[in-house]
This record gives structure tokens, sequence and C-alpha cells, in this order.
């Protein structure tokens, strides 16, 4: 989810949610500690520069059970980040401490936001030598079979 489309999902909201894959919710405690931006630049494993950037929100659960951050001071947050740091409308990316420091993916289910589990993925999948995906298929399927049983040169056994 692009930064203006959370700005414009918290212009809506009376109070700000986010839930875990799992279906918890961050404590309602929680602070904002950091807006970010955060910049990768790399080489994938075929060779190609690459360059990502995207903004990061650190969510943290504090002590202080009477803290509630209001959509307002949110968006305000957020503006004086895009002020100072210069932020475009880039991909948004939240950090939340769980075991270890968790980095999700941001979405919007009508009422809260959702973190979403982020995947590793090959980028030069064609210089990796991964095979591809066999396709599977059920034996039932097979056109030579008959009656569960394969027949000489069918191609099933």
């Amino acid at each position: 989810m692009k930064l203006s489309e959370i700005k414009k999902q918290l212009s809506t909201l009376d109070n700000v949610a986010f839930v875990l894959p799992n279906g918890t919710y961050v404590p309602e405690h929680f602070h904002v500690t950091e807006v970010g931006l955060i910049t990768k630049n790399f080489i994938d494993c075929g060779g190609k520069v690459r360059k990502e950037t995207v903004v990061n929100f650190q969510l943290w659960d504090a002590n202080d059970f009477e803290h509630r951050l209001k959509p307002k001071k949110l968006l305000d947050i957020i503006e004086l980040s895009e002020k100072v740091l210069g932020i475009e409308d880039y991909e948004v990316e939240v950090e939340f401490q769980a075991e270890t420091i968790g980095k999700y993916d941001i979405g919007f289910n009508g009422t809260a936001f959702t973190l979403l589990n982020k995947q590793t993925a090959c980028l030069a999948e064609d210089q990796c030598g991964i095979p591809a995906e066999k396709q599977k298929v059920k034996l039932s399927e097979i056109p030579s079979q008959t009656n569960n049983t394969c027949t000489p040169g069918g191609g099933c056994c």
C-alpha cells in the first residue's frame, strides 16, 4: 500500500489499529517511533543492480497503557516526515517487535490496517537455474489409464 492510500484511509478513521497476520491486534497503546525512508541498493543473483525505496513505520509496544495514537496525530507525523525527509509516495512497510523485528507489507480491511507477511523471491529466476515447477496430474485423468491400471506404452508407468 502506498503512503497516499494510508493517508486517505487515516482521514476516514476515528482510531488507528493494526492487525497482525495471525489475526491478533497490535496493542492499542502502541507508539509510532519512526517514520523513515529506506533505500536498498543491491545486486541480484543475476548480476543486475537494483534499488528499492520504501517508507517505513516502526510500531512499538511500550508500557504506556494509556497512550492512544489518533489518526490526525499519525497524519501530522507522516506530513512532517514527508516535509523534512522529502518522502514521496512510496510503498509502506511496517516494523513491529515480536520474537524479533518483523517487517510487514500493509493492507486495509475497512476498519484497520492489516500487517501482511513479506516474502522473499528470486529477482533473476531466468539466471538462477531454478527448475520450472512440474505440472501435477491426477493419474485418474491420464487417458491411457483404464480401470486404474497402466497399459504398456501408455506413459503412466
